[in-house]
């Protein structure tokens, strides 16, 4: 398990895709089949994806952060649309639990608040319902979205945020 007091967070770079690739397959594949069936997660994420769709990610006029290990490695990464929308919050499942994620958050939220919005927004899966309930957003409302077919309940969740 990962341990460290310091959590450095700081803007993508493209050196970083494999890396989120890879939490992003990780955390569905390894922290989300507790919620979800094996179909479910499957659906969710059937393939890792490629590093360039996160190279995309990070060049769409989103923000874009990497939380990092004491060597620079990635820990966990989020973003924030210019709308307010949170569209990815995932980290390493052998970092989950040490407060990696909730630093992350944190800096996403004020640079949210920096950016003059009120209002964050999220579609939660079980796992990241709880943690943003933590964090202070209510449930708007339980959906059933489908992936390939298959159903995969999320909420969606808002928050209002000072400036």
């Amino acid at each position: 398990m990962y341990q460290s007091k310091k959590m450095p967070i700081r803007p993508f770079r493209s050196s970083d895709a494999d890396d989120l690739a890879r939490i992003f397959f990780a955390a569905i594949h390894e922290i989300a089949k507790h919620y979800y069936s094996e179909e479910q997660v499957n659906a969710w994420a059937p393939v890792m994806p490629t590093a360039e769709r996160f190279v995309q990610r990070g060049a769409d006029g989103r923000l874009l952060l990497v939380a990092v290990n004491d060597s620079g490695g990635p820990l966990a990464y989020g973003d924030l649309e210019a709308d307010g929308r949170m569209d990815h919050l995932f980290c390493r499942p052998d970092a989950a639990g040490t407060g990696v994620t909730s630093v992350l958050y944190d800096h996403i939220e004020a640079a949210g608040a920096d950016r003059g919005l009120t209002r964050l927004f999220v579609e939660a899966s079980e796992p990241a319902r709880r943690f943003f309930l933590k964090k202070g957003f209510e449930v708007v409302e339980r959906r059933d979205s489908e992936l390939s077919g298959i159903p995969i309940p999320n909420f969606a969740m808002e928050k209002q945020i000072d400036r």
